[in-house]
């Protein structure tokens, strides 16, 4: 969180005790960023400002973090060691998992396991599509864990004669407000059947296994990058 109150590599970011001017200070005088010392134990997740000296020693320690202290201000700079292990940490974060959500029926079958699966395969991440994980949980409860745990996550929203899954709209609508990049596909014969809150994105619209797995693979690429898995990788 600190690192991202600087605006640029080096930056100092002060962190006032007392509400400026309390010391004296005036408000022209102090430099950007500045935070009140309630705002930075709210991103700091601490409970006091001896909370917040303990986890500035902790990461100097570390060399992540050069915290010198200046009266009634905290003073930090976030290091070039700290900004590697934000990077590697953030790299880490992301994983190898594309969460599947699509209709599950044997109509179906042949477009993920020629299609979808080898395209996520063959991009460095691993296909999870939830009616193949074995648990003991609600099914709910796996899916929303699953989700959240994915890089990405790829819709198919191909339909059989009873209708739209609503289960994909849920999963892609999840997926959308935590953030996770969404990837839309459907089968060329239900296009014209798709909602209109999800028609508005950019679907893939297939025929074939082949012609899906070619171009969600294409898509993936140029959206999500090669997963850690990647021929490149």
């Amino acid at each position: 969180m600190l690192a991202n109150k600087s605006t640029h590599l080096g930056e100092e970011v002060w962190i006032l005790a007392m509400r400026a001017g309390d010391d004296g200070t005036a408000l022209g005088e102090i430099p950007k960023p500045t935070q009140n010392l309630w705002e930075a134990m709210a991103w700091s997740e601490t409970a006091d400002a001896r909370e917040i000296d303990f986890l500035a020693e902790y990461l100097q320690s570390r060399e992540w973090l050069v915290t010198p202290r200046e009266g009634s201000r905290y003073i930090f700079v976030v290091t070039s060691d700290g900004y590697s292990h934000l990077e590697a940490q953030a790299t880490k974060s992301l994983g190898d998992q594309a969460f599947v959500a699509m209709w599950f029926d044997d109509e179906t079958d042949e477009a993920f396991e020629h299609g979808i699966r080898l395209a996520i395969e063959e991009t460095g991440y691993t296909a999870m599509r939830i009616d193949r994980k074995e648990h003991i949980n609600k099914i709910d409860d796996e899916i929303i864990a699953e989700i959240r745990r994915s890089r990405f996550l790829v819709a198919d929203f191909s339909q059989g004669d009873d209708g739209a899954r609503g289960g994909v709209y849920y999963e892609a609508g999840f997926a959308n407000g935590l953030n996770i990049p969404v990837i839309y596909t459907c089968r060329k014969s239900d296009i014209d059947k798709l909602h209109f809150d999800t028609r508005q994105y950019n679907h893939i619209v297939w025929g074939s296994p082949e012609e899906l797995r070619e171009a969600l693979r294409n898509r993936i690429l140029a959206i999500i990058g090669e997963g850690p898995s990647g021929s490149g990788g």
